[in-house]
Protein backbone atom coordinates (compact mmCIF):
# COMPACT_ATOMS: atom_id res chain seq x y z
CA UNK A 1 0.00 0.00 0.00
CA UNK A 2 2.72 2.18 0.29
CA UNK A 3 4.15 2.09 -2.63
CA UNK A 4 1.10 2.34 -4.36
CA UNK A 5 0.71 6.04 -2.50
CA UNK A 6 4.06 6.90 -3.43
CA UNK A 7 4.07 6.08 -7.19
CA UNK A 8 0.62 7.91 -7.34
CA UNK A 9 2.12 11.10 -5.33
CA UNK A 10 5.08 10.82 -7.68
CA UNK A 11 2.55 10.96 -10.93
CA UNK A 12 0.94 14.85 -10.30
CA UNK A 13 4.41 15.81 -9.13
CA UNK A 14 5.55 15.12 -12.18
CA UNK A 15 3.20 16.43 -14.52
CA UNK A 16 3.20 19.96 -12.59
CA UNK A 17 7.09 19.78 -13.27
CA UNK A 18 6.48 19.08 -17.06
CA UNK A 19 3.96 21.85 -17.22
CA UNK A 20 6.06 24.21 -14.84
CA UNK A 21 8.86 23.41 -17.63
CA UNK A 22 6.39 24.16 -20.61
CA UNK A 23 5.77 27.41 -19.12
CA UNK A 24 9.42 28.31 -18.77
CA UNK A 25 9.77 27.50 -22.28
CA UNK A 26 6.71 29.82 -23.49
CA UNK A 27 7.58 32.57 -21.64
CA UNK A 28 11.56 32.29 -22.65
CA UNK A 29 10.12 32.06 -26.48
CA UNK A 30 7.86 35.29 -25.70
CA UNK A 31 10.16 36.74 -24.28
CA UNK A 32 13.08 36.24 -27.18
CA UNK A 33 10.37 37.24 -29.65
CA UNK A 34 10.01 40.45 -27.73
CA UNK A 35 13.88 41.83 -28.53
CA UNK A 36 13.63 40.65 -32.08
CA UNK A 37 10.75 42.39 -33.17
CA UNK A 38 11.80 45.32 -31.32
CA UNK A 39 15.32 45.42 -33.33
CA UNK A 40 13.07 44.83 -36.18
CA UNK A 41 10.78 48.02 -35.72
CA UNK A 42 14.52 49.51 -35.13
CA UNK A 43 15.88 48.41 -38.58
CA UNK A 44 13.06 49.45 -40.25
CA UNK A 45 12.64 53.11 -38.64
CA UNK A 46 16.66 53.70 -39.58
CA UNK A 47 16.35 52.51 -42.94
CA UNK A 48 12.88 54.84 -43.52
CA UNK A 49 14.09 58.02 -42.02
CA UNK A 50 18.32 57.38 -43.84
CA UNK A 51 15.76 56.81 -47.34
CA UNK A 52 13.74 60.14 -45.98
CA UNK A 53 17.30 62.15 -45.73
CA UNK A 54 18.83 60.31 -48.45
CA UNK A 55 15.95 61.93 -50.36
CA UNK A 56 15.51 65.14 -49.55
CA UNK A 57 19.55 65.36 -49.84
CA UNK A 58 19.35 64.26 -53.73
CA UNK A 59 16.24 66.64 -54.96
CA UNK A 60 18.34 69.62 -54.97
CA UNK A 61 20.64 67.59 -57.02
CA UNK A 62 17.75 66.15 -59.32
CA UNK A 63 16.23 69.73 -59.61
CA UNK A 64 19.66 71.36 -60.78
CA UNK A 65 20.53 68.27 -63.54
CA UNK A 66 16.76 68.65 -64.87
CA UNK A 67 16.92 72.43 -65.01
CA UNK A 68 20.45 72.46 -66.48
CA UNK A 69 18.96 70.25 -69.13
CA UNK A 70 15.82 72.31 -69.43
CA UNK A 71 15.85 75.79 -72.70
CA UNK A 72 15.11 79.09 -71.54
CA UNK A 73 12.01 79.37 -73.07
CA UNK A 74 10.65 76.20 -71.07
CA UNK A 75 11.94 77.91 -67.78
CA UNK A 76 10.34 81.42 -68.67
CA UNK A 77 7.21 79.87 -69.94
CA UNK A 78 6.43 77.14 -66.92
CA UNK A 79 9.00 78.28 -63.91
CA UNK A 80 11.93 77.44 -62.22
CA UNK A 81 9.66 74.48 -60.64
CA UNK A 82 7.64 73.51 -63.72
CA UNK A 83 7.58 70.05 -65.07
CA UNK A 84 10.27 70.13 -67.75
CA UNK A 85 8.98 70.18 -71.55
CA UNK A 86 11.87 70.11 -73.34
CA UNK A 87 15.53 68.61 -73.20
CA UNK A 88 18.72 70.38 -74.82
CA UNK A 89 22.56 70.98 -73.80
CA UNK A 90 22.52 74.14 -75.26
CA UNK A 91 23.17 75.42 -71.34
CA UNK A 92 26.33 73.04 -71.45
CA UNK A 93 27.67 74.64 -74.62
CA UNK A 94 26.87 78.32 -73.35
CA UNK A 95 28.55 77.60 -69.84
CA UNK A 96 31.31 75.44 -71.44
CA UNK A 97 32.36 78.40 -74.31
CA UNK A 98 30.62 81.66 -73.36
CA UNK A 99 30.88 81.45 -70.14
CA UNK A 100 34.44 80.42 -69.60
CA UNK A 101 34.12 77.74 -67.71
CA UNK A 102 36.94 75.74 -69.76
CA UNK A 103 39.68 77.68 -68.55
CA UNK A 104 37.97 78.23 -65.34
CA UNK A 105 38.04 73.97 -65.11
CA UNK A 106 41.71 73.88 -66.32
CA UNK A 107 42.51 76.78 -63.81
CA UNK A 108 41.60 74.49 -61.13
CA UNK A 109 42.81 71.24 -62.66
CA UNK A 110 46.50 73.27 -62.43
CA UNK A 111 45.91 74.38 -58.50
CA UNK A 112 44.17 71.26 -57.39
CA UNK A 113 46.47 68.64 -59.11
CA UNK A 114 49.93 69.97 -58.46
CA UNK A 115 48.86 71.21 -55.23
CA UNK A 116 47.79 67.39 -54.03
CA UNK A 117 50.46 65.78 -55.00
CA UNK A 118 53.07 68.29 -53.68
CA UNK A 119 50.96 68.24 -50.30
CA UNK A 120 50.62 64.46 -49.80
CA UNK A 121 54.27 64.36 -50.65
CA UNK A 122 55.81 66.41 -48.02
CA UNK A 123 53.21 65.51 -45.55
CA UNK A 124 54.24 61.78 -46.04
CA UNK A 125 57.92 62.59 -45.69
CA UNK A 126 56.78 64.90 -42.64
CA UNK A 127 54.68 62.06 -41.49
CA UNK A 128 57.22 59.11 -41.99
CA UNK A 129 60.16 60.52 -39.81
CA UNK A 130 57.80 61.72 -36.78
CA UNK A 131 56.62 58.33 -36.02
CA UNK A 132 59.37 56.23 -37.05
CA UNK A 133 62.46 57.97 -35.69
CA UNK A 134 63.12 59.79 -32.56
CA UNK A 135 62.84 63.25 -33.89
CA UNK A 136 63.50 65.68 -31.36
CA UNK A 137 60.19 68.28 -30.35
CA UNK A 138 58.24 65.37 -31.87
CA UNK A 139 55.03 66.40 -29.96
CA UNK A 140 55.46 69.96 -29.97
CA UNK A 141 56.01 69.92 -34.22
CA UNK A 142 52.51 67.88 -34.64
CA UNK A 143 50.74 70.09 -32.43
CA UNK A 144 52.23 73.43 -34.06
CA UNK A 145 50.90 71.67 -37.18
CA UNK A 146 47.85 70.84 -36.43
CA UNK A 147 47.20 74.31 -34.41
CA UNK A 148 47.63 76.46 -37.63
CA UNK A 149 44.71 74.44 -38.86
CA UNK A 150 42.30 75.53 -36.45
CA UNK A 151 43.03 79.04 -37.11
CA UNK A 152 40.14 80.36 -38.20
CA UNK A 153 41.29 81.45 -41.89
CA UNK A 154 39.39 84.62 -42.21
CA UNK A 155 41.72 86.12 -39.94
CA UNK A 156 44.42 85.57 -42.31
CA UNK A 157 43.42 87.34 -45.59
CA UNK A 158 45.56 90.26 -45.32
CA UNK A 159 48.93 88.96 -44.25
CA UNK A 160 48.37 86.30 -46.86
CA UNK A 161 47.25 88.68 -49.65
CA UNK A 162 49.96 90.99 -48.65
CA UNK A 163 52.73 88.41 -48.52
CA UNK A 164 51.85 87.23 -51.88
CA UNK A 165 52.41 90.85 -53.23
CA UNK A 166 55.65 91.68 -51.58
CA UNK A 167 56.76 87.70 -52.73
CA UNK A 168 55.87 88.83 -56.24
CA UNK A 169 53.26 85.53 -56.44
CA UNK A 170 50.51 87.86 -56.30
CA UNK A 171 47.56 87.48 -59.01
CA UNK A 172 49.29 83.86 -60.13
CA UNK A 173 47.93 80.00 -59.85
CA UNK A 174 51.61 79.87 -58.00
CA UNK A 175 50.58 81.78 -55.09
CA UNK A 176 47.40 79.99 -54.75
CA UNK A 177 49.21 76.56 -54.78
CA UNK A 178 51.32 77.91 -52.07
CA UNK A 179 48.42 78.95 -49.94
CA UNK A 180 46.80 75.78 -50.16
CA UNK A 181 49.85 73.50 -49.84
CA UNK A 182 50.63 75.40 -47.03
CA UNK A 183 47.48 75.38 -44.80
CA UNK A 184 47.10 71.75 -45.83
CA UNK A 185 50.01 69.88 -44.94
CA UNK A 186 49.54 70.16 -41.45
CA UNK A 187 46.26 68.26 -41.29
CA UNK A 188 47.64 66.06 -43.88
CA UNK A 189 50.84 64.81 -41.58
CA UNK A 190 48.49 64.81 -38.52
CA UNK A 191 46.64 62.07 -40.14
CA UNK A 192 49.64 60.33 -41.91
CA UNK A 193 51.66 60.00 -38.62
CA UNK A 194 49.01 58.01 -36.69
CA UNK A 195 48.51 56.10 -39.52
CA UNK A 196 51.90 55.14 -40.24
CA UNK A 197 52.86 54.63 -36.14
CA UNK A 198 50.69 52.08 -36.02
CA UNK A 199 52.72 49.72 -38.69
CA UNK A 200 54.57 47.06 -36.65
CA UNK A 201 58.41 48.30 -36.27
CA UNK A 202 59.38 44.75 -36.75
CA UNK A 203 58.76 45.84 -40.37
CA UNK A 204 61.23 47.96 -40.14
CA UNK A 205 63.49 46.77 -38.37
CA UNK A 206 63.58 43.76 -40.94
CA UNK A 207 64.52 46.06 -43.46
CA UNK A 208 67.32 47.89 -41.64
CA UNK A 209 69.02 44.21 -41.10
CA UNK A 210 68.45 43.50 -44.92
CA UNK A 211 70.97 46.52 -45.38
CA UNK A 212 67.90 49.48 -46.07
CA UNK A 213 68.34 52.62 -45.99
CA UNK A 214 65.51 55.27 -44.87
CA UNK A 215 64.40 56.22 -48.26
CA UNK A 216 63.93 52.39 -49.47
CA UNK A 217 62.27 52.19 -46.36
CA UNK A 218 59.83 55.05 -46.83
CA UNK A 219 59.37 54.22 -50.48
CA UNK A 220 59.04 50.63 -50.34
CA UNK A 221 57.70 49.72 -47.07
CA UNK A 222 55.45 52.67 -45.62
CA UNK A 223 54.52 54.06 -48.71
CA UNK A 224 52.85 51.00 -50.05
CA UNK A 225 51.23 49.83 -46.40
CA UNK A 226 50.22 53.71 -45.86
CA UNK A 227 48.06 53.49 -49.45
CA UNK A 228 45.07 53.75 -48.11
CA UNK A 229 45.57 56.41 -46.18
CA UNK A 230 47.01 58.12 -48.50
CA UNK A 231 44.05 57.45 -51.50
CA UNK A 232 42.06 58.72 -48.56
CA UNK A 233 43.66 61.73 -48.37
CA UNK A 234 43.52 61.77 -52.11
CA UNK A 235 40.07 62.46 -52.26
CA UNK A 236 39.46 64.45 -49.30
CA UNK A 237 42.49 67.17 -50.52
CA UNK A 238 41.49 67.38 -53.92
CA UNK A 239 37.80 68.01 -52.62
CA UNK A 240 38.85 70.54 -50.56
CA UNK A 241 41.26 72.44 -52.89
CA UNK A 242 39.29 72.23 -56.14
CA UNK A 243 35.99 73.50 -53.93
CA UNK A 244 37.73 76.42 -52.17
CA UNK A 245 36.61 79.77 -52.99
CA UNK A 246 37.98 82.16 -50.25
CA UNK A 247 41.85 81.41 -51.21
CA UNK A 248 40.92 82.11 -54.87
CA UNK A 249 39.25 85.31 -54.51
CA UNK A 250 42.39 86.67 -51.83
CA UNK A 251 45.34 86.05 -53.85
CA UNK A 252 43.77 85.96 -57.49
CA UNK A 253 42.58 89.48 -59.39
CA UNK A 254 42.84 88.71 -63.03
CA UNK A 255 38.99 86.83 -64.41
CA UNK A 256 41.20 84.31 -66.77
CA UNK A 257 42.77 83.08 -63.87
CA UNK A 258 39.98 82.11 -61.39
CA UNK A 259 38.88 78.77 -60.92
CA UNK A 260 36.01 77.15 -61.21
CA UNK A 261 34.27 78.10 -58.07
CA UNK A 262 35.12 81.83 -58.46
CA UNK A 263 33.84 81.51 -62.06
CA UNK A 264 30.70 80.44 -60.95
CA UNK A 265 30.47 84.22 -59.47
CA UNK A 266 30.66 85.38 -62.83
CA UNK A 267 28.88 83.20 -64.82
CA UNK A 268 25.54 84.12 -62.60
CA UNK A 269 26.15 87.71 -62.46
CA UNK A 270 26.47 87.10 -67.00
CA UNK A 271 23.74 85.11 -66.85
CA UNK A 272 21.20 86.83 -64.26
CA UNK A 273 18.17 85.23 -65.24
CA UNK A 274 19.32 82.28 -67.58
CA UNK A 275 19.03 79.89 -64.82
CA UNK A 276 19.71 76.65 -67.39
CA UNK A 277 23.35 78.28 -67.76
CA UNK A 278 23.90 78.49 -64.23
CA UNK A 279 22.81 75.40 -63.65
CA UNK A 280 25.11 73.60 -66.07
CA UNK A 281 27.79 75.22 -65.07
CA UNK A 282 27.35 74.29 -61.31
CA UNK A 283 26.94 70.48 -63.35
CA UNK A 284 30.50 71.19 -64.83
CA UNK A 285 32.22 72.52 -61.62
CA UNK A 286 30.60 69.22 -59.69
CA UNK A 287 31.26 66.67 -61.96
CA UNK A 288 35.43 66.87 -61.36
CA UNK A 289 35.53 66.04 -57.37
CA UNK A 290 32.66 63.17 -58.22
CA UNK A 291 34.49 61.66 -60.65
CA UNK A 292 38.17 61.79 -58.17
CA UNK A 293 35.21 60.15 -55.27
CA UNK A 294 34.07 57.56 -57.25
CA UNK A 295 37.31 56.58 -58.29
CA UNK A 296 39.09 56.67 -55.04
CA UNK A 297 35.78 55.65 -52.99
CA UNK A 298 37.19 51.58 -52.26
CA UNK A 299 40.52 52.73 -51.07
CA UNK A 300 38.64 55.64 -49.22
CA UNK A 301 36.76 53.21 -47.13
CA UNK A 302 39.31 50.88 -46.48
CA UNK A 303 41.23 53.75 -44.87
CA UNK A 304 38.48 54.92 -42.51
CA UNK A 305 38.18 51.47 -41.77
CA UNK A 306 41.34 51.24 -40.90
CA UNK A 307 41.69 54.20 -38.94
CA UNK A 308 38.65 53.10 -37.31
CA UNK A 309 40.04 49.38 -35.89
CA UNK A 310 43.59 50.73 -35.38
Amino acid sequence: MTVTHAGADAAPTADRTGEDAGAATKAARGGSRRPDRRRAWGTAAFHTGAGLLSLIWLIPIVVVLVTSTRSFDDIAANGLGGLPHSFTLDGFRQAWVDGGQQRALINSMLVSVPTVLISLLLASMAAFALSRYDVPLRRVLLLVMLSGNLLPPQILLIPVSKLSEQLGFYDSLYALIGVQVGFGVGFYVFVLHGFMRSIPPEIQQAAVIDGAGPWQIYTRIILPLARPALAALTALSFTWIFNDLLWAITVLRTDSKMPITASLIGLQGQYVSMWNVIAAGSVIAAAPTVIVFLRFQRHFVAGLNLGAVK
